[in-house]
C-alpha cells in the first residue's frame, strides 16, 4: 500500500525533524516552505530533497497530508492563507502539531473538502538535525476526525513512536499536564536547591546532594504508583517538623513560603487517599498550610 505524501508548512526544528524521518520511513515528500525561503532551502538540504519554495499554497496542494508546524501563534493564519489560495487537494488531511490546542483551530472553512486533526510529539527538540531518531519510543498524541486520528496513528507508529489517541475535548488538559511534568518540575527543582543553598549548601552541590532522593522518588513512583511512593513528615503527620519548615522558611527566604505551603496542602490530600492520615491529622496539618 503505497504511503501518503506530505508538506511541512514550517521548517523549524520540530518540521525539519518530522520531515526527515517522514522520509526515511518511506512517506513522500511533495513539498516544504516556510516564512523564510533559507530556512526551507535549510531543512531541504538536510532531508536531502528539492521539493522547497514558495508561496505556501504552490508547496502544499499536491499533498496528501499537509503538516503546518509553526509556532502556535502563526497555525491559524496559516491555515487561512493556504484554504484562501486553494493550497489543499480535495480530500486532503491537513495537521498541525501544537501540544496546547486541538484541531479545532483549524476550523476556518469548514466546507473545504478537508480532514482535520492534530499530532503532537511528546518531545524537545534541541535542534533542526539531531541525531538518531527523535520519535523513537516518544509519545505522539492524535486527535481530530476519524480519518484524520487513522492516518496519524501509522504514521506515529512509522515513527517508532506510541501513538496516543485523545479527545478534541480534553486536548488542552493534555497539554497542561506535559507542562506540569515538564516546566513545573524544574520550578520545584529551583525551590529545593534555593533551600539547600539558604541552608549553607554550595551552589554547584546543591543539585548533587538532592539527585539520589529525585531519582529515587521516580523510582518508587514508577515501581509503586504516586500515591504509594509519598514519604516524609505530611504522610506521618509530624506537625512539629512542618511547622519547623514553616518557620525557618519565613525567616529566611519569605518569598517561597507559599508555594512550599501550595505543596503541602496538596500533599495532604494525597496522604489522605493513601489513608496514612486520619482526617483530624489531616485537618490540623491543612491549618499550617493555610496561607
Amino acid at each position: 500500500m503505497n504511503k501518503p505524501g506530505f508538506a511541512i508548512v514550517g521548517c523549524g526544528r520540530l518540521g525539519t525533524n518530522l520531515g526527515k524521518h517522514l522520509v526515511q520511513a518511506g512517506y513522500p515528500l511533495t513539498g516544504l516552505t516556510s516564512r523564510s525561503l533559507p530556512s526551507a532551502v535549510e531543512t531541504a538540504e538536510i532531508i536531502g530533497s528539492d521539493c522547497y519554495g514558495e508561496p505556501l499554497w504552490k508547496m502544499t496542494k499536491s499533498a496528501d497530508v499537509v503538516f503546518i508546524t509553526t509556532p502556535d501563534g502563526m497555525i491559524r493564519e496559516v491555515f487561512q492563507a493556504l484554504a484562501e489560495n486553494n493550497g489543499f487537494k480535495p480530500g486532503a488531511l491537513v495537521m498541525h502539531c501544537s501540544g496546547a490546542h486541538p484541531s479545532t483551530l483549524l476550523s476556518f472553512g469548514r466546507d473545504l473538502d478537508l480532514f482535520r486533526g492534530s499530532m503532537h510529539p511528546l518531545q524537545s527538540f534541541a535542534s533542526k538535525n539531531m541525531s538518531g531518531n527523535p520519535f523513537s519510543g516518544i509519545v505522539i498524541s492524535v486527535e481530530g476526525t476519524p480519518e484524520a486520528v487513522s492516518v496519524a496513528s501509522q504514521m506515529a507508529m512509522d515513527l517508532g513512536a506510541k501513538c496516543l489517541p485523545i479527545s478534541t475535548r480534553g486536548k488542552t488538559l493534555y497539554h497542561g499536564a506535559a507542562v506540569v511534568a515538564s516546566n513545573y518540575l524544574v520550578t520545584l527543582m529551583d525551590l529545593a536547591v534555593q533551600l539547600m543553598k539558604t541552608a549553607g549548601i554550595p551552589s554547584n552541590e546543591a543539585y548533587n546532594v538532592l539527585k539520589p532522593l529525585i531519582l529515587g522518588t521516580l523510582s518508587n513512583i514508577e515501581k509503586s504508583g504516586i500515591h504509594s511512593a509519598l514519604t516524609g513528615p505530611v504522610m506521618r503527620a509530624d506537625l512539629e517538623t512542618v511547622q519547623r519548615h514553616i518557620t525557618a522558611i519565613l525567616a529566611q527566604v519569605p518569598e517561597y513560603i507559599d508555594l512550599y505551603k501550595t505543596l503541602g496542602r496538596y500533599t495532604v490530600d494525597i496522604a489522605q487517599k493513601k489513608e496514612a492520615i486520619t482526617p483530624d491529622q489531616a485537618g490540623d496539618m491543612k491549618k499550617l498550610f493555610k496561607t
